[in-house]
């Protein structure tokens, strides 16, 4: 049983066992970084493969003083893909949210971020990192923030 829950608007996505949720408006890029990433390392082994967790909206629930993700059932598995419409992912049920990310425009971004900045989500504080989502670099920029080589 979790302590607290919470959804939130964002798309989940997880390298191995540590996920990080894309946050940003309608149209900054959440599912298109998400099937960058996910096509990318999909054919990786045990924590180098990538997999969707949830799309658009995201369920967290803390357990054990660690923050959990997992997709609403019915949109379990789904990823919408603008100009092609809804397809169907491979997913993992849950993954433990290690890092957010927040979409912003790249001239936003700082050059040499040290460290990430934090957040904090249903009491957890986690690192807290400024990607732009449509940079060709971005979903492996996304890889080594969730600590792996590129």
């Amino acid at each position: 049983m979790a302590d607290k829950e919470a959804s939130i608007h964002g798309t989940c996505v997880a390298l191995g066992k540590r996920a990080a949720l894309l946050r940003g408006e309608s149209g900054s890029g959440k599912s298109d970084l998400a099937l960058r990433f996910l096509t990318l390392f999909e054919s990786g082994k045990g924590n180098s493969r990538a997999r969707l967790v949830a799309d658009d909206q995201t369920r967290l629930a803390v357990r054990a003083g660690k923050l959990i993700a997992h997709a609403p059932e019915a949109t379990k598995g789904l990823l919408e893909v603008r100009g092609v419409g809804i397809i169907e992912m491979e997913a993992i049920d849950e993954a433990e949210l290690e890092l957010v990310v927040d979409l912003t425009p790249g001239s936003e971004i700082e050059r040499l971020p040290d460290p990430f900045p934090v957040t904090t989500l249903l009491g957890i504080s986690l690192p807290l990192m400024r990607l732009a989502a449509f940079e060709a670099s971005a979903p492996i920029k996304l890889k080594v923030a969730l600590g792996h080589k590129a």
